[in-house]
């Protein structure tokens, strides 16, 4: 007979199911390696799903609602601007968030059916790193899928020859503003309202704070977003923050910089905001509030004391370029590791750690990892900023071109925004691309390509792009780093 105790043993076994985790998983099992995926997410149905916060409450449903609140705004608002008259327009809430669960739920579904296909184990349930690359395993109380020993009144252990910390991260809470089922709400709580609150505060206005802004304000809401720092979106190239602060000023957006929030009064029907400014003591009334003020590495407990896991000041596990902790064999990626966190970041490691494992030799440029605001304009950039060039002494050249100067751009009455390219002096090799307009989350991609194969701003000059098209921007952009764009007034260098 087997041994009923016996430990089940994989060759990788990944603690995380987001865009990290998942995507290493699937990557081992296509390599050929024996791999179980452990993950504890239960979604709003009250079963587990994969996808951690990116598809669950985070990436894809905030993008579900930003699409919607945009098409409402645009007919509400604009269509009459196409020559299209529209009476009577209204949003149904319910349905709005009912076509983003379902979106969620299909996602959700789509990954499960990948690790059948791909035949790889979900273990339901939470993992905590042992000595000798084992993992205690708590299984949830409503797992649907098979666990070893699921019967043991005891927690199970497995083990692996490499293991794969994918545990993502959870929004930072204020003791100064405690969070309630309805009113001061994360990220993930305003997700889910089905109603429009008239006033509504944000504290911080980093990605999150302006989308989920963006969707509420256009659904009706007078929107003030508190942001402690004095400088608008600082990790973006400053001619882009400059332009967007104009256009979010211009959209209603009450963006107040410089101020810190220091206390939250919960009244009976509204919400008493108290913060501090240039000015000295100040205060807001709002009927809900989102707090948006960044993200924390989910390692609370992801190891036994005597494991030895370096876990740094900042909550992040500590690894080397190829993503291994001080542990052979066990490594870490995504949001519980140095650089940003964005989920294409994580997959991307998730990926390479996958074929580290296997014995070969992936390559990862985190300069080329694009970053993206899906607000309106949408904002997209990637490699250095025109500040980080200055603050290094680098020589450049940059060539900026206007939407409006853009045909497509014009007819699609989205002609807002601009192309910024970046190259350098010398070797003219793009150092970074910049985008504020329409479809930028798209176009950065090309972007991103150009860098990653060490394109110069004459390589994009020399291209032929479609016409009429959006991408027509960069390349004229790229023309204009040299002086020389075709619709622009050009200027030297």
């Amino acid at each position: 007979m087997p041994d009923k105790h016996a430990i089940d043993k994989y060759d990788v076994i990944v603690i995380g199911g987001g865009p990290g985790g998942y995507v290493a998983a699937i990557r081992c099992a296509q390599l050929g390696m024996k791999t179980a995926c452990i993950d504890k997410w239960i979604n709003k149905q009250g079963k587990p799903a994969l996808g951690g916060t990116c598809l669950n409450v985070g990436c894809i449903p905030s993008k579900a609602l930003l699409e919607d609140s945009e098409q409402f705004e645009h007919i509400s608002k604009h269509s009459n601007e196409h020559g299209i008259s529209v009476k009577d327009v209204h949003m149904d809430i319910a349905a709005m968030i009912a076509r983003k669960d379902k979106i969620v739920t299909e996602l959700t579904a789509g990954i499960a059916q990948l690790f059948t296909a791909n035949k790889v184990t979900w273990l339901q349930g939470s993992g905590t790193l042992l000595t000798d690359k084992k993992i205690r395993v708590e299984a949830l109380e409503n797992a649907d899928s098979a666990i070893p020993q699921s019967d043991a009144p005891q927690p199970v252990i497995v083990q692996a020859d490499n293991i794969i910390i994918a545990t993502g991260s959870s929004p930072v809470e204020l003791a100064s503003a405690p969070l309630t089922d309805e009113r001061i709400v994360d990220s993930s709580g305003a997700l889910n309202w089905e109603t429009v609150p008239q006033r509504l505060g944000i504290i911080g206005a980093g990605v999150i704070g302006l989308e989920l802004g963006s969707v509420w304000r256009r659904l009706g809401s007078e929107v003030v977003i508190l942001e402690a720092m004095d400088d608008f979106l600082a990790a973006a190239d400053t001619q882009i923050s400059k332009h967007a602060k104009r256009e979010f000023d211009k959209q209603g957006l009450d963006i107040r910089l410089g101020s810190r929030l220091t206390r939250v009064k919960v009244k009976d029907k509204e919400l008493l905001v108290k913060y501090t400014d240039h000015k000295g003591e100040q205060q807001v009334t709002v009927d809900r509030l989102i707090v948006s003020v960044g993200r924390r590495p989910n390692t609370a407990g992801i190891a036994a004391d005597d494991v030895g896991l370096k876990i740094d000041e900042r909550s992040r596990i500590e690894v080397n370029d190829d993503c291994e902790t001080n542990i052979p064999g066990i490594y870490a990626i995504g949001d519980v590791v140095r650089g940003p966190m964005l989920a294409h970041k994580g997959s991307e490691e998730g990926v390479a750690v996958a074929e580290r494992i296997a014995g070969q030799k992936p390559h990862l440029d985190f300069n080329n990892c694009p970053w993206v605001i899906y607000t309106h304009p949408e904002i997209a950039w990637v490699g250095k900023t025109e500040q980080q060039l200055k603050e290094s002494g680098s020589n450049y050249r940059s060539g900026v071109f206007s939407f409006a100067a853009n045909g497509r751009a014009k007819a699609m009455n989205q002609a807002s925004g601009f192309v910024k390219m970046l190259a350098d002096e010398k070797t003219d090799r793009i150092l970074g691309v910049h985008i504020i307009g329409p479809m930028a989350s798209e176009l950065i991609g090309q972007a991103v390509v150009a860098m990653e194969s060490e394109n110069t701003s004459e390589d994009i000059a020399r291209a032929i792009f479609a016409h009429p098209s959006l991408s027509e921007s960069i390349h004229e952009a790229a023309l204009s780093v040299s002086a020389r764009a075709i619709h622009l007034v050009n200027r030297k260098h």
